[in-house]
């Protein structure tokens, strides 16, 4: 009860927010209603030092071997971890529902269980006989896998003691809720103490444990910020879910870095890794066809060789229609300003245009203006690109190409795959292996490789290595 004095005092139910004044709506977690009043202004309070459990050591004599990493069998996984789950670490895995996380991670936890590792498996949004058909489909079963269907917080850390395993996945931290904490399962306040109490667990124990998180309509992951601050690992599962690939791409990596992709395939008998995943993105044909142009983009530090496509057609209202798939509206408007502009094509301001990658694949870097550009003047002459060609590089509004980031790598790539003819920006670095490069500093040099366009000034060609 408060004191005669003590001036009131409110707290959010759901992010646990404190303030002196009763407000409608949580200037933090942004909820309506939930503030609520708790009592008098708490007195300030200090804590006294203690005995120290575990006196400091020399940073040269800390023992490292305790956070080697272990591979969870599934190649591109360890590719993002920085070679696999490390013992007490714990890592967040969010992505839109339906795009495969579920199944990943049960092909993950029997993979660990086939090494005789006691592995749990704790479910909340789904009952244990669901879990259990989804690994007869994908061939996850195993003595040492062990399945719980929970929510109570309480009962998921009594499933911690009972089986005591060596990695723990919970799909997912939204569900499990714990009844010492005020707010529905899934609030801030409830994902925030189910978070931090297995996060304790896991370094008690040194257990290995991954957590399954929702994203919001925008695409950041459900919760408190602080849930990105308290594990150790943050990865994002992305794909559209009507294309087969999927990305595992690391946002936080405390044991590795941060700019690796991961690449896997979904099928119908599970998630198999993809380590060569060009191929999707390709349409294999005999002979080149007007308005298709290759790329290679960079997810992370991997390149991946891309197709981009392209339609004009004569349009039948005012306003021609403008489409894109896998590829920034925005961009894709540029580069057909540019076009119109700096490489004199009137035409396709008159016409319906259609731009799209093929095999799922969303190109979003600079780096791919060029292959777009290349591609929309294509379909406006009806002459095709000359065969094995990729195109590399930026297109400025005043129609200059210039140059990006890991051309090398790029190029070997490309090169590794059979491609022989590259368009690159000028001043780009080494060429490797044989390719025959043609160093382009403008869009009008770029036109030069269509017949339709020759007339333009050629690039720079340069010796084959």
């Amino acid at each position: 009860m408060a004191r005669k004095g003590d001036r009131p005092a409110y707290r959010c139910t759901e992010c646990g927010w404190s303030t002196g004044k009763w407000l409608g709506r949580c200037p933090e977690c942004h909820a309506w209603g939930t503030v609520e009043e708790v009592g008098g202004t708490p007195a300030v309070r200090t804590v006294a030092a203690t005995r120290v459990a575990t006196p400091a050591l020399p940073i040269g004599q800390v023992d490292g071997a305790a956070v080697t990493a272990r591979s969870t069998g599934v190649p591109e996984l360890d590719r993002v971890l920085g070679g696999g789950l490390v013992p007490g670490a714990v890592v967040l895995l969010a992505g839109e529902p339906g795009v495969g996380k579920s199944t990943l991670l049960l092909d993950v936890a029997a993979k660990a269980a086939s090494e005789a590792r006691p592995t749990l498996y704790i479910t909340g949004e789904e009952s244990a006989g669901q879990v259990r058909m989804r690994a007869d489909r994908i061939g996850a079963i195993d003595d040492h896998l062990y399945l719980a269907a929970e929510t109570d917080l309480g009962a998921v850390l009594g499933q911690l003691d009972a089986v005591r395993p060596a990695l723990l996945v919970l799909d997912s931290v939204q569900t499990v809720a714990s009844g010492e904490v005020d707010g529905a399962p899934g609030g801030v306040a409830q994902v925030r103490e189910v978070a931090g109490a297995l996060i304790r667990a896991s370094k008690e124990r040194g257990m290995s444990t991954v957590l399954v998180g929702h994203v919001t309509k925008d695409g950041a992951i459900a919760g408190p910020r602080l849930l990105e601050h308290l594990v150790d690992v943050v990865l994002h599962f992305e794909g559209d879910r009507h294309a087969r690939l999927r990305l595992v791409r690391g946002v936080k990596n405390r044991y590795g870095a941060t700019d690796e992709v991961g690449c896997f395939e979904l099928h119908d008998e599970g998630i198999t890794s993809l380590a060569d995943p060009s191929g999707l993105f390709l349409t294999r044909r005999d002979e080149p066809v007007p308005g298709t142009c290759l790329t290679v983009t960079l997810e992370g530090r991997r390149p991946l060789v891309a197709e981009v496509q392209s339609l004009t057609v004569d349009s039948q209202i005012p306003s021609p229609r403008r489409t894109t798939s896998g590829l920034e509206n925005s961009r894709v408007s540029m580069m057909l300003a540019v076009l119109e502009q700096r490489g004199q094509i009137s035409a396709l301001g008159k016409n319906d245009i259609y731009t799209a990658t093929v095999g799922g694949v969303r190109l979003s870097e600079p780096a791919a203006d060029l292959a777009v550009a290349l591609a929309l003047a294509s379909a406006a002459s009806a002459t095709p690109l000359p065969k094995n060609l990729v195109a590399i590089g930026e297109v400025g509004l005043a129609g200059e190409v210039r140059r990006v980031t890991g051309v090398q790598r790029r190029l070997a790539e490309a090169s590794r795959l059979g491609f022989g003819h590259a368009l690159v920006p000028v001043d780009s670095g080494e060429v490797p292996g044989d390719m025959r490069v043609l160093e382009v500093a403008n869009i009008g040099e770029a036109l030069g490789v269509l017949p339709a366009y020759r007339a333009q000034s050629p690039g720079r060609q340069r010796a084959r290595r």
